[in-house]
C-alpha cells in the first residue's frame, strides 16, 4: 500500500484513510523557523521575553515572507501529491480571495502565523470534547459541496514546538465521515454558515489534540471538524494552514479505481461505498479572484 500512493508508508496511508490526517515529520528547518519567528515577533510589537507585552492571547498575521514549498520541504510536496493524485492536479494560479487582504497559493508557504500565546491560560485546562466550543470547517471563500475543490487538503505546518496543553489544534476525526455524509445529501451545496459543525461534532467521539516538534507537517482530510485550544502552558505556538486547491473537483466515480487519488479514496471510504455517482445540482461558486502574477 505504501508504494502506491508515492512516498507515503503503509501506516501514513492507513491512518489517512481510517481517521482523515497523517503526520511528515521534520519539513521546516529551525533555523528557518527561528529566522521567520523572530521576524514575527518584530512585527507584532511583542518581547518575546515578556508576556506583560503581548497584548493579545491569539494572533492571526498576514503573510510577510513566502517560499516554494518544494523548496522549504521536499517530502512534504510529495506527501501533498500524493494525497491529491499528483502536481498536476495542484491549483497553479494564485488566487485573490474577496474581500481579505490575502492570496492563496497552493505551491507556496508562508509566515501567515496563527501564533497562540496563551489563550485559555486563566482557565483549567479542557481536553477536546465536543464540548470544548469552536469547531468549525474550514472554507469561508467556497460553496461547500462533496468534490469541492476549493480547499481539498487542510494543514497544519507547526514553526514551533507544541506540547500537551501548549495550544495544539484540536481536531475531531470521526467528523471526516459525519460531514462526507451531511454534503453528500445536499447535492445543491451548503453555504459555509449553514454547514451544522456543532450538531455534527456532538456525534463524533474520537479527539486528538495535535501537538510535535518544529517542522512537523500534518496533512487532514478537508472534511475535518478542528477548533483552537487552550495554552495553559504559556509557551508561543506557532502555526501555519496553508490549504491546498485543486485544479478539478474531486472524482467519486473514476472508470478505474486505480486513478482515485487518496483524498477521493478516503472520501469514498468514510461512506462506506467504493464510488458514488455524485452530481451537483447548483454550480460550484468560489469567492475569489485569479491574481495577475505580474502586478
Amino acid at each position: 500500500m505504501g508504494t502506491e500512493y508515492g512516498t507515503l508508508r503503509a501506516d501514513q496511508v492507513r491512518q489517512f484513510l481510517d481517521h482523515g490526517y497523517l503526520v511528515v515529520k521534520g519539513c521546516v528547518e529551525r533555523d528557518l523557523a527561528q529566522r521567520w519567528t523572530d521576524r514575527a515577533w518584530q512585527r507584532l510589537g511583542y518581547d518575546a521575553q515578556d508576556p506583560t507585552s503581548w497584548e493579545k492571547d491569539i494572533v492571526w498575521m498576514y503573510p510577510e515572507s513566502r517560499l516554494p514549498v518544494q523548496q522549504v520541504s521536499p517530502r512534504a510536496w510529495q506527501a501533498i501529491c500524493a494525497v491529491v493524485g499528483g502536481e498536476d492536479r495542484v491549483e497553479d494560479r494564485v488566487l485573490a480571495v474577496e474581500g481579505h487582504f490575502s492570496t492563496i497559493n497552493s505551491f507556496q508557504w508562508s509566515d501567515a502565523f496563527i501564533v497562540n500565546l496563551h489563550r485559555g491560560a486563566d482557565t483549567p485546562w479542557q481536553a477536546p470534547s465536543a464540548r470544548s466550543g469552536g469547531w468549525h470547517k474550514d472554507g469561508a471563500f467556497f460553496r461547500h459541496f462533496l468534490t469541492s475543490r476549493e480547499q481539498a487538503l487542510l494543514t497544519v505546518l507547526l514553526w514551533s514546538d507544541v506540547a500537551h496543553q501548549g495550544g495544539g489544534t484540536f481536531i475531531a476525526t470521526d467528523s471526516v465521515g459525519h460531514m462526507a455524509r451531511f454534503l453528500a445529501d445536499h447535492p445543491e451545496g451548503v453555504a459555509p454558515a449553514d454547514i451544522p459543525c456543532q450538531a455534527i461534532v456532538e456525534q463524533c467521539s474520537e479527539f486528538v489534540e495535535i501537538t510535535g516538534d518544529t517542522g512537523d507537517f500534518i496533512i487532514l482530510h478537508p472534511f475535518m471538524l478542528h477548533a483552537s485550544s487552550q495554552n495553559v502552558l504559556g509557551i508561543p505556538r506557532f502555526m501555519s494552514n496553508p490549504p491546498i486547491v485543486l485544479k478539478e473537483p474531486l472524482q467519486l466515480n473514476r472508470p478505474d479505481p486505480a486513478d482515485f487519488s487518496l483524498l477521493e479514496r478516503a472520501t469514498l471510504h468514510q461512506l462506506g461505498v467504493e464510488r458514488l455517482d455524485f452530481r451537483p445540482t447548483a454550480p460550484y461558486e468560489a469567492f475569489w479572484s485569479e491574481v495577475d502574477p505580474g502586478a
